[in-house]
This record gives structure tokens, sequence and C-alpha cells, in this order.
């Protein structure tokens, strides 16, 4: 795993556990990345995807970091990166014939948003 450096004025929010797969958040992660905060939210209004809301919930809490911490401007934020990294997989189990049992893999994610300045 890579860690995680972050430049002069660069601000992050991370979301842990949530229950969706990585490959699914990555798509709209790769669409929202290098964006300004205003398309990002019009982007992840507007799409059709279930992992938008928590993905707009982390964007929020980068923004708020950055505005509270740092006294940035929402005008001047941007999205440097974007990523979802897998979580732990629950695994269930779900009744078959004759007294078998298959295995379900339930994945989780965890998002991270770093934004910073325009500038």
């Amino acid at each position: 795993m890579v860690k995680n450096i972050l430049r002069q004025n660069e601000i992050q929010a991370v979301s842990k556990y949530i229950r969706m797969a990585p490959s699914k958040i990555r798509r709209i992660l790769q669409q929202i990345e290098g964006k300004s905060y205003e398309e990002a939210l019009m982007l992840l209004k507007f799409l059709p995807h279930a992992s938008c809301e928590p993905i707009t919930k982390v964007l929020r809490s980068a923004v708020a970091n950055a505005k509270h911490n740092n006294d940035m401007e929402e005008s001047d934020i941007i999205i440097t990166k974007a990523f979802a990294d897998k979580g732990p997989v629950l695994k269930r189990f779900r009744p078959r014939a004759q007294g078998r049992a298959f295995r379900i893999l339930k994945p989780t994610s965890h998002i991270t948003i770093v934004v910073s300045n325009s500038l």
C-alpha cells in the first residue's frame, strides 16, 4: 500500500467501511478527480449511481476541513486526488440444495479525497 504523503495546502477526508465494492466507487472518483469543487458536486448530483452519495459526503467533509482548518475559499478548491481502497470483506452464507452452503462475499471500501487550492 502506498503511504499518503500530503503536500503543503493539501487537505484530505477519509470515509471507511463503506458497504460498496471499490470498483463501483472508483469509476465515479475518476470522473471527479482534477475538477473544481462546484463542478464535482454538480456532476455527483446528476449521476445515476448509488456510490455518489457516500462520495458526496466525503467531498463535503474534505471541503469543510479545508475551510475550517486552512481558511480556503470554496471557489478556489480543486480535487487533487480521489481514490478508493479495498476494505475488509464480510463473509456470509446462503443455504442451497441438499444441505450445501454457498459463500457470499460482501465487499467494503475506504474512500479518500484530497483537495487543495487551485493556485
